[in-house]
């Protein structure tokens, strides 16, 4: 069920409106604070409204939220680079992107507020009323911290250059292939693959008995060259025989969930990330980059260049995930388990309605890692406080890759994955994330 108070509790926290105090926004700083500083704290805030928009909007499944991340952190990047000697564009790189609207110099609160103002609008243009009236909020709140002791003239040229860098980003995102998610992203007709070894419904729900988001492989990729550039091996092969290599993946799915610890069942539902219910499995890694950001305080470049980087990451990788998703077409373990093993058997998390392998929380973390550690290095201890408004109690971790480790096997303890879904989806992950990290963002 929507959490309206919450959403409406986000907005006025991060716009300085409520009692409350956001996670991520800082106090605002003084009209008469360094532009830096201002615009820092306008960057939180969108972003902090995004999350909750993201868990608000039906069609906010994970690859859809991961591809309205990159646009975001890439008009972000973008609208600082006429500005910062040796900051270079992405224009060029990333696909089909290309060199934004020459501008001069600007006030970096009002161009951001205003590019974010535009962005989060159309992206999200779909929400419900209790979300529209929380953009509404922010948008004339944000307005006004943005501006305030900007010279008219001043702010004017800021807000017109935000807009039009926001409609470059726009019509650049129309052409991708996935703007448009008819359906809640579940197509009207859709003839689901014979044979045993395929995916078949694992809900009743009308609606999912077609899987997911089918055709989103085909996406344009934002590093990547394709959709397949990340391509795995198959799953073992499907077979009945007990004692067969795929009958032992889920003899090890039952066997972990009928003994669960209460450990490892906090740790399936630390990193469950249902859609609807939390920010998706790419909200909760751009929650961590964020925390850390406002933790650290870097300068501003360093924010956008972060968000950029991790939201391509987290883009491409369901664009992968998905190919590989529907090539393989595996049927899920409560599928296998209740048909050969038990057919009273309960999984601990509700297994979402698209094929097995790989996991898309593995691709996903595998990516947020590679490029999370490139960025700020190993170790790199931090405290994940993404569910404390959720009841769950904060997780601390010694470095991505830890991270990344927990939330694959989280979808084991979960029952909702064989092995290999989670170990060879955090290798594409390290696939994707290296073709992230081969965009230069520095001259």
């Amino acid at each position: 069920m929507i959490d309206r108070r919450r959403l409406l509790g986000a907005a006025l926290a991060a716009t300085g409106l409520g009692a409350g105090r956001s996670v991520l926004a800082a106090d605002a700083p003084a009209a008469d604070a360094p532009a830096e500083a201002r615009a820092a704290d306008i960057l939180h805030r969108w972003y902090r409204l995004v999350l909750e928009l993201v868990r608000h909007t039906p069609t906010y499944s994970p690859p859809v939220a991961a591809r309205t991340f990159a646009y975001l952190g890439i008009a972000l990047h973008e609208a600082l680079v006429p500005d910062t000697p040796g900051l270079r564009s992405l224009a060029g790189q990333v696909t089909g992107l290309l060199p934004p609207p020459a501008r001069s110099g600007c006030d970096p609160a009002v161009l951001i507020d205003a590019l974010l103002a535009r962005l989060v609008a159309e992206f999200f243009a779909n929400t419900g009323p209790t979300g529209q009236r929380a953009l509404a909020r922010m948008t004339e709140r944000n307005r006004a911290r943005a501006t305030a002791g900007v010279a008219p003239a001043v702010a004017g040229q800021g807000t017109a250059a935000g807009l039009a860098l926001a409609e470059h980003i726009l019509a650049w995102a129309a052409a991708d292939g996935g703007a448009v998610i008819e359906n809640l992203g579940f197509p009207e007709h859709y003839k689901l693959n014979p044979g045993p070894a395929n995916w078949v419904p694992t809900n009743r729900i009308p609606l999912q008995q077609v899987p997911l988001l089918p055709y989103w492989g085909s996406v344009r990729p934002f590093s990547m060259p394709a959709g397949d550039a990340c391509a795995l091996p198959p799953p073992p092969m499907y077979s009945e025989e007990p004692g067969s290599a795929f009958h032992d993946e889920a003899m090890e799915v039952y066997l972990t969930v009928r003994s669960l610890t209460p450990e490892q069942r906090a740790i399936a539902w630390f990193w469950s990330d249902d859609p609807m219910l939390s920010p998706t499995p790419p909200g909760h890694w751009l929650s961590i980059a964020l925390q850390i950001l406002e933790r650290d305080a870097p300068p501003l470049v360093r924010r956008a260049e972060v968000l950029a980087l991790l939201g391509i990451a987290l883009a491409d990788a369901f664009i992968a995930c998905w190919e590989a998703k529907y090539r393989y077409d595996l049927l899920r373990p409560v599928t296998y388990i209740r048909r050969l093993i038990d057919p009273a058997f309960e999984t601990v998390l509700i297994t979402p309605p698209f094929p097995e392998y790989p996991s898309g929380h593995s691709t996903c973390s595998g990516a947020a890692a590679t490029v999370l550690t490139a960025l700020f290095g190993a170790p790199f201890p931090f405290e994940d406080r993404t569910h404390e408004d959720d009841g769950l109690d904060a997780r601390n971790y010694g470095s991505f890759w830890e991270a990344a480790g927990e939330a694959g096997i989280s979808r084991l303890f979960g029952g909702i994955h064989y092995r290999s879904a989670i170990d060879r989806g955090l290798e594409q992950g390290r696939c994707v994330g290296g073709h992230v990290l081969a965009l230069r963002t520095r001259a």
